[in-house]
């Protein structure tokens, strides 16, 4: 009788499994997998970049949402600003996506009203001197009273389009030198520019003027909550299904 029951059970199972084998994938499912390939790339580039001591992964990941979904005349670059690391280490990090190579990675102050080594409060209102977070796009350069500089235009509203405005550029300063930082335990603040050491500001300003993306991250709940770029999960689900042949990384110029 067990010999029997053992063999019924046996049939059974095999059937079962035969069945599952041949079950269609519906075409939800054959999305999701779509989707899921599509996203790992961005893990493949991470770690083929070797960015796990560069840069943060989730503002990395942030930022390759946004760099995805927002058209820009230079897609080769991407910059990215960490501010949950303290201004006493190197929260600027130049990434050339084309090539798969760290340009730079530096210093760079916050606002004087975001904090004092860490950059907490943010703002678009002007005279508030915080920084603000979310996407820019880089524009054009010029002489200024901080020496050369780099206008940057807001693409969040509500978050940084105000930025021209409120006159937040990239530029050199005396007080994002790291010397400054074995005497206040801190680098020094702006007024809301990301402000960067005098010997760096001119390169890196040139390699990311004329229509770069600069994304600034701090894990703001706020920002991750509203940010039309970040919750615009339909657009970039129908984006990353479609074909990307001949473009790893998906311009969208």
């Amino acid at each position: 009788m067990e010999k029997l029951v053992f063999i019924l059970f046996m049939g059974l199972y095999a059937a079962l499994f035969s069945e599952s084998k041949n079950v269609v994938p519906t075409e939800i499912h054959k999305k999701e997998i779509t989707v899921k390939k599509k996203i790992s790339k961005v893990d493949a580039l991470y770690e083929s970049m070797n960015l796990k001591d560069v840069v943060n992964y989730k503002a990395f990941k942030e930022a390759m949402e946004g760099y995805r979904l927002l058209p820009a005349k230079n897609k080769d670059v991407l910059s990215i600003i960490d501010f949950t690391l303290p201004s006493t280490e190197k929260r600027l990090v130049v990434l050339d996506l084309k090539n798969e190579k760290v340009l730079f990675h530096s210093l760079v102050s916050h606002g004087k009203n975001s904090g004092s080594n860490y950059a907490t409060s943010f703002s678009n209102t002007p005279e508030s001197f915080q920084s603000s977070l979310g996407f820019y796009v880089t524009e054009n350069t010029y002489q200024g009273s901080n020496g050369y500089s780099l206008v940057l235009n807001g693409l969040e509203e509500g978050f940084n389009d105000r930025a021209k405005s409120r006159a937040v550029v990239v530029h050199g300063a005396d007080y994002a030198n790291p010397r400054i930082v074995s005497s206040l335990g801190r680098l020094g603040r702006s007024y809301g520019c990301p402000a960067l050491p005098r010997e760096l500001a001119k390169p890196i300003i040139n390699t990311i003027k004329d229509g770069s993306l600069l994304f600034i991250y701090a894990d703001n709940q706020e920002y991750i909550a509203k940010s039309k770029v970040l919750n615009h999960r339909d657009d970039l689900t129908a984006y990353y299904e479609k074909d990307m042949a001949g473009d790893k990384f998906g311009k969208m110029n």
